[in-house]
This record gives structure tokens, sequence and C-alpha cells, in this order.
């Protein structure tokens, strides 16, 4: 792929593709993990004399301008944190837009307001994606793709964009690819990969490509009550995926076939209700309450789970051990960390809600080998899934 040293960018007005889909709680930020880590490729463009126009998405909102998905709050933070002012556009690829490009001089950045308020960023219909990405054409001379959160949509800003103009991969998706290609060829053994998080339908096709590279994996998180109910054990009210269990018990056996060992929880955290002021307790997997429901995983499964991350070499973890957003479900999730940071093992974060655990958890992002930006782009990536955007960029 090109990259930013294969580009003339200087006193050219550069599109950059970034992921800034940061949390937000009304206008402030609750996690600008994504923001700082977009700030290398900006800042290496800023001082090769660019002119930079950042343009990135926020949420979901239905095609058209909602104000609580602005990127306004953004654009503040971004300034704070290069230094420098950042010029908003407030409109994607019109009057606006234009207008703030056009003003740029060598070294300066604006950004543009949220690409997904224009119903053809994300539109199945290829000419109504086309004619957006010719309105974002007209905005730069050239294009870097840096949002690898993004990479896996095969959206306009994504997809369609780079083939219009002179364009190369940024330092961040290269430094993500760099080390998901370290996790899907010959990683170093043993090799295990936790997952966890609500639902294991998001996450069968990983499931099912890992289990011919995993050595073993580890399953937590509301997940993992579908895989107990598979194996026979009551799971009381906890979330259930019960059109899943077949497939489950069909993964189970593949697993044995295959060698690769698969890590259940033996005890939960069951509470009353889903609330951090519910009656809560731990409960053997075979004893969970049929009125409760299990909210994290339990002292002993923090236990098991270290001892099962000792001896790795390489670990990929994607999706927390419980509600650790409640302090009384939090504890395995921090204990799971505290395993990744004692293991001695090259540890990879896949982004998401467990890179945003590790941050509010208070972890210093030092202590991993790399913290993902992209949760869903770098699942798909280990499914063994081609990315729109990286082959766009790679065309």
């Amino acid at each position: 792929m090109r990259t930013i040293e294969d580009l003339d960018v200087s006193g050219q007005r550069v599109f950059v593709r970034a992921d800034l889909n940061v949390p937000l709680d009304g206008d402030r930020i609750t996690d600008d993990g994504r923001i700082r880590a977009s700030l290398p490729t900006l800042t290496k463009l800023r001082e090769r004399g660019a002119r930079v126009i950042v343009a990135a998405h926020l949420g979901r909102p239905k095609g058209e301008p909602a104000q609580e998905f602005s990127l306004a709050p953004v654009a503040t933070r971004l300034g704070e944190l290069l230094g420098t002012d950042v010029a908003f556009a407030t409109d994607t690829a019109g009057e606006s837009a234009r207008a703030v490009s056009g003003a740029l001089s060598d070294g300066d950045v604006a950004l543009v307001e949220n690409l997904r308020f224009e119903p053809g960023e994300t539109s199945k219909d290829e000419a109504e994606r086309a004619e957006f990405a010719d309105r974002l054409a007209e905005l730069a001379d050239c294009y870097v793709g840096d949002g690898f959160g993004a990479l896996h949509r095969k959206h306009a800003s994504v997809y369609d964009l780079p083939n219009r103009l002179p364009n190369a991969v940024g330092d961040l998706v290269l430094a993500e690819v760099e080390v998901l290609r370290r996790l899907t060829v010959r990683p170093e053994r043993p090799y295990a990969v936790v997952l966890g998080g609500a639902k294991v339908s998001d996450k069968l096709a990983v499931i099912d490509n890992l289990l011919g590279t995993a050595d073993r994996l580890l399953i937590g998180g509301g997940m993992a009550y579908t895989f107990l109910k598979a194996q026979g054990h009551e799971v009381g009210s906890s979330l259930l995926e019960a059109d899943q269990l077949d497939t489950v018990r069909a993964y189970l056996d593949h697993a044995r076939q295959k060698g690769v060992e698969i890590v259940l929880p033996v005890d939960v955290v069951a509470a009353d209700s889903f609330s951090a002021d519910a009656g809560h307790a731990p409960a053997p997997v075979g004893s969970i309450p049929a009125e409760r429901m299990g909210l994290d995983i339990g002292p002993e499964t923090r236990e098991l789970f270290s001892a099962k991350l000792a001896d790795t070499a390489t670990v990929f973890w994607n999706g927390p051990m419980g509600v650790f957003e409640m302090e009384p479900y939090s504890h395995g999730t921090r204990a799971l960390a505290e395993a990744l940071t004692r293991s001695g093992a090259f540890t990879v974060v896949g982004g998401g809600d467990s890179a945003a655990a590790v941050r509010a958890l208070g972890f210093p992002e030092d202590q991993f080998g790399h913290i993902s930006t992209g949760g869903g782009a770098s699942l798909e990536y280990l499914e063994g899934k081609t990315l729109p955007g990286i082959e766009a960029l790679d065309a």
C-alpha cells in the first residue's frame, strides 16, 4: 500500500478519512482515545505543509443532520490536542465545507460535519454513493485513509472516494494492519483469544475462523451464557440467544476435534436485576438462581482466566467480561486486564468496549502491546474478510 511518504502533500488539500466516533455525554467527550490515535498522521501531514481536511462519522444518524451527532465538540477537542485552531465546516460537502477547504493555508486543519448526515455516505445504491464521493473529491487534491474503525464499511468516504484522488494509507491504519497480521500469520504461541460482550451471534464468524488459528479461547461476558446453556447449564434470567444453541454446540464439538481449548466461566456474579444497586452474589454456573441474571464473571473464573493467560505469548481480547460500567460488575474486566499486563505476552486490546474499559478502569495504555481503534474492523479482519477500505487503498 502507498504511504503518506509516497504523496507530495506540500501545499495540497489532503482529505483524511479518520475515525473520530467518540462517546459523548451531551457535548462532553467521555473518551477521546480515537481522537488521540489520529494525531500522528495529522501532525505528520501538517509538518509537511499539507492543508488538512478531516472527515469522520459519529453515531448513527439517519442520513440527515441531528444535533446530538454533531462533530462540533470533536473539532474543539482536536484543536486542543493539536495545539492549533481547527476550522469547522457546518456541512459535509456543501457551501461551508467548500469555503473552509478553500481558505486553508499550509499546515492548517479543518474538520467537516458528520459524514453520515448525508444519505450518500452509507447508501447501498452505488450511484448515490458515487454522487456523494464526487462532491467530497471536489474538496481536496489527495486522500489519506486513516479511519481504521470504518474500513470494514463499503461507504462513500471509505470505498468510493479513494478511487477519485491520489491516495495513501495513514500511519494509524498501517499500525493496525501490522498488528492484525501478527495475529493471523504465524502468531507466537501459545495464542489465546478472549471474547466477551453481549451477543454470541456478533462473533460466530470470528470464532469459526479462530478455531483454525488460536490455541485457546476464553469466553466471558453476556455471550458466555449461550455457551453455558449449550453445555446443559441453567442460566437463570441471564442474556441468552436460544436460536444459537445448536450452532454453539457445533463449535464446541469442532473445537474438541481441532484441539482448541475453550475456557468458559465456572462461576458468575448473579444479580436480582440489571442495576448497580441490585442484590448480587457469586454463583457457580451449575447453580445460577432462576430469578437472577449473570452480569460478570465470578471470583473463581477470574483466577481461572488469569491462570490460562499466564503462559501465553500472544493474546487478543475483544469484549468486556461483564457490565463494567457498573462498579459491582467491573471486577471481572479489571481482573482480565490485570492478567494481560502481567502475562508477558504480546497483548492486543481489540477496540470498542474493551478499549473503553481499559481507559475507564484507569490502566495506562502502554501496559498493553496495542489498543485497537476498531472493534468491528478488527473482528472482520480476524474472520479472514477483505476490508473494503483496505481494498480501495490497495487498488
